[in-house]
């Protein structure tokens, strides 16, 4: 167990007048421990009460083992996998981790009609959305490698490429760098990039596409998540219009940020950019999301986030047009808050790049 994160969370739980709370999601779980889990159908719980008692719950197929400040109980295939946490909780409202299976939740509640399940996630996500010196560090040198690998797949398009080649060459340059594993990284040509979240397919590059490259991975368990647009061999002026008022409002909203600013605030900046530019109704998304041991967790950065910029907050930029049936164009990088203002951790640059041989 980490006692420092521990104790933050703890404060958390006593701030809401919340007793216990079960920890269940691997990222989580790993914040705390150190131990990285991917259960599956099997059940692992992190059992943590407001006085800093903590027991570990889960299949004995994960091979984990009782240490002083961190004793596991565990079970076999076949037997309850809820039994023991349900001798353990105390009477009373329980926090449930937001990502915990309905079949153990139901189970435990079947065995123990005295607890009050309520929604428990947030004294942990309340910690994780502030970054310590050693996630810093972690958030960047995963950007500085998604700035080489962005680099490479840039420098890799050439004529009859397809979609789903540059995004396999993506994932071959983060693990040649480190990566944990592959993803599933975004490559879209043309028409394909006014769809946000279009997968990489068979589509071949024609000269006056516009290229989005969303690429993404844990390294070192931290995720890099980055999106650059170029332009194959030509660009008309509508792309270029396009593009440069996504580009000015990705420097605005990242200009703006430092402590104290609400997220709402960076993204009614962007999303004022693009609107008076003529085009508000094609930015169809939230202009960010935090990055850390997730590459989606809080804090939501939208016109509809409570939370305000704290140092160590780690955070995408991310405007976009879509046009459907023409193009589409984001721009994002990581941001850091500091205590008086902005670290960007992508560095690829952002200008407006026609290429092709």
């Amino acid at each position: 167990m980490d006692p420092v994160r521990v104790q933050r969370v703890t404060a958390r739980m006593k701030e809401a007048g919340l007793e216990q709370i079960l920890v269940t999601a691997t990222t989580s779980l790993f914040y705390l421990t150190g131990h990285w889990v991917e259960p599956h159908e099997r059940m692992i719980a992190l059992w943590l009460t407001a006085d800093g008692r903590a027991t570990l719950f889960g299949n004995e197929i994960f091979g984990l083992t009782s240490a002083p400040d961190l004793p596991f109980v565990s079970h076999k295939d076949g037997e309850d996998p809820v039994a023991g946490l349900a001798g353990a909780v105390r009477p009373g409202k329980l926090g449930i981790d937001k990502f915990w299976y309905s079949k153990f939740l139901i189970g435990l509640m079947a065995r123990r009609p005295d607890v009050t399940p309520l929604e428990g996630s947030f004294p942990v996500d309340l910690c994780r959305m502030t970054k310590d010196g050693a996630e810093r560090d972690a958030m960047r040198r995963a950007s500085a490698q998604n700035d080489q690998v962005v680099a490479a797949a840039i420098g890799a398009v050439h004529a009859g490429v397809r979609e789903n080649e540059l995004a396999a060459l993506v994932n071959r340059e983060f693990l040649s760098r480190g990566a944990d594993c592959e993803g599933t990284q975004l490559v879209c040509f043309g028409p394909n990039g006014a769809d946000p979240h279009h997968s990489g397919d068979s589509t071949v590059l024609k000269p006056g596409d516009s290229i989005i490259f969303d690429i993404f991975t844990p390294i070192s368990r931290y995720w890099c998540d980055m999106t650059r647009t170029v332009f194959y061999k030509t660009v008309s002026d509508r792309q270029r219009r396009v593009y440069e008022l996504v580009r000015r409002a990705n420097a605005a909203a990242e200009a703006a940020v430092r402590p104290g600013v609400p997220l709402s605030e960076l993204d009614g900046i962007a999303r004022g950019i693009i609107a008076d530019g003529g085009f508000g109704p094609c930015f169809t998304h939230r202009l960010g999301h935090g990055c850390g041991i997730d590459c989606h967790e809080p804090p939501d950065v939208s016109g509809a986030s409570e939370a305000v910029c704290r140092p160590g907050m780690v955070f995408s930029v991310e405007p976009g047009i879509y046009l459907p049936g023409e193009f589409g164009v984001r721009i994002e990088d990581l941001v850091m808050v500091t205590e008086d203002g902005c670290e960007v951790l992508n560095q690829y640059p952002k200008e407006l790049q026609v290429i092709g041989d």
